[in-house]
């Protein structure tokens, strides 16, 4: 039942089985199967299928509430039961890429340590190409960074999915609409992030099989958080990860260009070395999975 309600919170996370189905590794047709199960269990209509669509019922989002507080729970146990819970080291050290480290891990390290107030953290952070190159030089044993290396003395767990959108000051009234095609794309004065930037390479990498080779860019800067403030008092565009720019958004700083028919999404990878093990890896990895 675990595996069900997990598979109903991804469905109801993205509203789309497709992209459920892509998350979870698992075919579309069994995201459905599984949802009609719940369905059929509780005498609910839990989604209302459109024709490219769906959205959550009124029983469907009181039972997204249940889920999530059982989830939770369950996170709980594992964590409360789990054979390192009494060997857990007084300092958990690694690499973590430059947006996750802003925007994802300080929630999970706070949970972390609510329940292990005893366990330290000493965390590197950097872009994905400097952290890749500490683990290498063994200076760390393990990180999370975006994209994925090729490197063969690299092994790499897929974390969590992600978007990259592109973003611009609310007040921006260059465009005309906030939708654009990928010819006003190429023009647009474009923020980037510097070179070896995991971010960065995954954008070029989605621009290249759609034949961008360049971007109109007319500054570059080493972090999202100074590219953000640099939005706030121009009038130029940048694409960042949407996990970075979610409070942007809500706040009213920030607004979403959509791109006609181009979608950037990456995974955030676990990376350690080739044949590298740890039990702390392993435990702090699914403790990261359930608290997100």
């Amino acid at each position: 039942m675990k595996t069900k309600f997990h598979i109903f919170k991804v469905v109801a996370n993205h509203l789309s089985f497709t992209k459920a189905a892509e998350e979870l590794f698992i075919s579309q047709p069994a995201v459905s199967k599984t949802i009609r199960s719940l369905e059929d269990s509780y005498y609910c209509t839990f989604f209302l299928r459109n024709k490219n669509s769906i959205e959550l019922t009124r029983d469907g989002a009181i039972f997204l509430t249940y889920v999530d507080r059982i989830l939770s729970i369950h996170a709980e146990l594992d964590n409360e039961f789990s054979d390192l819970k009494e060997n857990l080291p007084k300092e958990i050290c690694f690499g973590v890429s430059t947006t996750l480290v802003n925007n994802i891990m300080p929630k999970i390290i706070v949970k972390f340590r609510t329940q292990y107030p005893d366990v330290n953290f000493n965390i590197k952070s950097g872009n994905s190409e400097g952290i890749e190159n500490l683990i290498l030089n063994q200076q760390l044993n393990y990180g999370i960074t975006e994209g994925r290396n090729t490197h063969k003395k690299l092994q790499f767990k897929k974390f969590i999915k992600d978007e990259i959108v592109l973003v611009t000051n609310v007040n921006n009234s260059i465009l005309k609409s906030d939708t654009i095609d990928k010819k006003t794309l190429q023009e647009i004065p474009m923020v980037e992030r510097e070179l070896g930037s995991g971010t960065r390479k995954i954008i070029y990498q989605f621009l290249n099989a759609y034949g961008i080779e360049k971007l109109n860019t007319v500054v570059t800067l080493n972090s999202v958080e100074a590219i953000k403030n640099y939005l706030n008092y121009s009038n130029d565009f940048a694409l960042i990860s949407i996990n970075a720019v979610r409070e942007d958004l809500i706040n009213n700083r920030l607004k979403i260009i959509e791109i006609e028919d181009l979608t950037i999404e990456r995974w955030f990878y676990f990376v350690s070395r080739t044949g590298y093990q740890s039990k702390v890896m392993e435990y702090f990895e699914k403790f990261s999975q359930n608290n997100l």
